[in-house]
């Protein structure tokens, strides 16, 4: 007998509740490089799709703004909401995001992995990281750009530190 049972659990994947689904599969799959491998059209339009990265997946449904089961949100509703991806290389990421238009985050370090951080259009933060030797709080900057040659240091408050009150008074929280 197997001391080991293979594992049950394969994968968690987000499900986005979005206001508006060819924005957001425009956002993730022209902009992020995602594929659709999965959707379900209905009536014509498409309302819920799985968009793959790598192993990596999350799902998009627009909710319905009339009829039954419809719902319509006050502001966006991602906001709070944060999906972190475990990546080879995050920094080859903020690359290609920016080649295709997308303007992440300054890349940084943060518990040992380098960040790269985005908000989609309906507010969730979605973050690309990657382990590194790198200092921490170190920011990226290009190579043989004007701002530095190398990677540079910049001391940040600790996100714990950074609550409602702090972010009013530190423009370095948030």
């Amino acid at each position: 007998m197997n001391d080991r049972a293979e594992a049950n659990v394969k994968q968690a994947v987000p499900f986005f509740h979005v206001a508006n689904i060819e924005e957001s599969v425009r956002y993730y799959v022209d902009g992020l490089g995602f594929e659709m491998t999965k959707k379900w059209i209905d009536e014509g339009k498409l309302r819920w799709c799985w968009l793959q990265l790598g192993d990596a997946a999350l799902m998009l449904q627009e909710f319905r703004k009339e009829g039954r089961d419809s719902w319509t949100p006050e502001g966006k509703v991602g906001v709070g909401v944060s999906v972190n991806f475990i990546c080879a290389d995050a920094l080859a990421i903020y690359r290609e995001v920016m080649a295709r238009g997308i303007e992440p985050s300054r890349p940084f370090v943060g518990n040992a992995m380098w960040v790269v951080s985005l908000s989609d259009p309906d507010g969730y933060k979605i973050c690309f990281e990657s382990y590194t030797d790198a200092p921490e709080e170190t920011e990226f900057s290009e190579p043989g750009s004007l701002k530095s040659r190398s990677l540079k240091s910049k001391r940040r408050p600790h996100p714990a530190l950074c609550n409602r009150r702090m972010m009013s008074m530190n423009p370095d929280c948030g």
